[in-house]
């Protein structure tokens, strides 16, 4: 199983720099995606139209392929694959088979968030097209289908090596309406939408996600004329009148290639709120490309939201059609915009109950085991949501996992080189607390063995080391959902590791 390196990558500031970068990415597949269609390549019964539909199922593998056979079909031929069908057929089956053993697979936890999250909106994106357009247009479905899965997929190798860049521009221009061009080059040093176009031209994507691009980097006043003609939905007659009488507009609206940016202006704007003015244009732009009612498009946008999430949603991903049963006017508070909540005054009891229970003389502990586990509810009783701890091996070479809560029962079984971890080596070496925050945790992540990183999704996490008797026995490694911490809790922790301290000092020295 290939790995997803944690190493920081340089951030480029010129269009042909992010190009380069992005195009140099190769995305991480879920390892039972990619199982199921080496599976299939395998099997002589199974035909293209089958693996191909087994595909389907990860974005970032149906990229992969289509990349890969128009790069190498460039020479021969003059149009890209418009599909994953006609993808498969030019690269053959040897040739995809090598193509998956290059590419990294993991567990779909261990893939970061912020990349599942994208592909979520694309694959929601998706199903917005089917829905609205494909039945309508059903000789083009497949440009319909595939261009609308893709046509943001050049953000997802950027999720991959600056996910914290994408954060910080959906929060001041999504949340906080700073200018777009400002942020972007202060952020990229270049528009968005130039390295999304610069990027979906170097891999030959479908031709309907380079008109997308054209369309918004060049054909600005069109698409405003447009609007203007669309927001008056409550006069349809008026509406086809003004479009007849401008001929080449009505023509540049009525382009099946528009589909693809109608049904991602859709599902982008719907993760940020159903009742936002960016979602109001897109379904004004809709209403009038389908000459069909604003009440119409609403209502078929909401279904289509949950049809989405019923196929594709997922615990730690957010999904527009949770809101759809929210009162009207909610808004999702973003990630990290909050620190989480500090414990209720109940739990703040519990927490000094178990933490008493760990200075009880002599030690009440049969076993290590049995300390452990009283350690590791204390830590979650204090406030933490996801909770490990970790003891090194006999051969101080790597680090178990001992207790956990909050994580997936796959997790006990694991452990971590310490070589490969400076971290690691310096926890190890003596008691040390390493705080991860936004400042510092691409340089502290890169540090941390992939995997332990990859459990605790978000940019806040701590990492102690417990001593008994002068030396290291025990790492700690704590987060409350991957939000910034309360001060409370903070403080809690402290006193809880100092109390577990304790209890190991007395239990190690039972009897002497």
């Amino acid at each position: 199983m290939a790995n997803v390196s944690n190493v920081p990558t340089p951030r480029p500031s010129t269009l042909e720099g992010w190009v380069k970068l992005l195009q140099g990415v190769h995305l991480p597949v879920p390892q039972a995606s990619h199982d199921l269609v080496c599976k299939a390549l395998a099997d002589s019964r199974r035909s293209l139209r089958d693996i191909a539909e087994l595909m389907q199922e990860s974005p970032a593998l149906a990229l992969s392929v289509i990349r890969e056979a128009n790069h190498h079909t460039h020479g021969s031929l003059a149009e890209p694959a418009e599909n994953l069908e006609v993808a498969l057929n030019r690269l053959g089956l040897k040739r995809t088979e090598q193509l998956l053993a290059r590419l990294p697979s993991l567990p779909e936890q261990q893939i970061p968030v912020t990349l599942r999250q994208l592909q979520l909106i694309s694959q929601h994106a998706t199903q917005q097209a089917n829905g609205f357009f494909s039945s309508r247009l059903a000789r083009l479905w497949q440009d319909i289908h595939w261009g609308s899965l893709l046509f943001l997929s050049p953000l997802w190798p950027l999720a991959l090596t600056h996910p914290r860049l994408l954060g910080e521009w959906e929060l001041r221009v999504i949340h906080k309406g700073q200018s777009a061009s400002q942020v972007e080059r202060e952020l990229f040093g270049v528009g968005l939408l130039h390295i999304c176009l610069g990027v979906v031209e170097a891999w030959r994507l479908p031709i309907w996600v380079v008109q997308g691009y054209r369309l918004l980097l060049n054909e600005r006043r069109e698409l405003v004329k447009v609007l203007r003609i669309a927001r008056d939905s409550e006069h349809p007659l008026r509406q086809q009148n003004r479009l007849d009488d401008d001929p080449t507009l009505r023509r540049w609206l009525n382009q099946p290639a528009n589909t693809v940016l109608l049904a991602n202006g859709l599902a982008l704007s719907a993760h940020q709120a159903w009742d936002a003015p960016h979602i109001a244009r897109w379904q004004y732009l809709t209403s009038l490309y389908l000459q069909i009612s604003m009440d119409d498009v609403q209502q078929q946008l909401h279904q289509q939201a949950a049809n989405s999430a019923r196929q594709h949603a997922m615990p730690d991903l957010w999904h527009p059609a949770e809101a759809l049963i929210w009162p009207w006017g909610s808004r999702r508070v973003q990630p990290g915009q909050r620190s989480t909540p500090p414990p209720s005054a109940p739990d703040l009891s519990q927490w000094r109950k178990q933490c008493s229970a760990l200075l009880v003389e002599p030690s009440p502990f049969s076993n290590a085991m049995h300390l452990t586990s009283s350690a590791r509810d204390v830590l979650a009783a204090c406030g933490m949501r996801r909770v490990m701890i970790l003891m090194a091996d006999r051969s101080q070479t790597s680090v178990r996992v001992h207790q956990t809560a909050g994580l997936a029962k796959e997790v006990a079984a694991m452990s971590f080189p310490i070589a490969q971890s400076k971290v690691l080596q310096r926890l190890l070496a003596q008691q040390a607390q390493v705080r991860l925050n936004p400042d510092n945790n691409a340089q502290f992540s890169a540090l941390l063995p992939p995997d332990l990183r990859a459990l605790f999704k978000g940019e806040h996490l701590l990492l102690r080391s417990l001593t008994c008797n002068g030396r290291v026995i025990m790492l700690v490694v704590v987060d409350q959902g991957g939000g910034p911490f309360s001060d409370v809790t903070v403080q809690a922790f402290g006193k809880t590791v100092q109390c577990i301290e304790r209890a190991l000092h007395t239990f190690t020295n039972r009897g002497r």
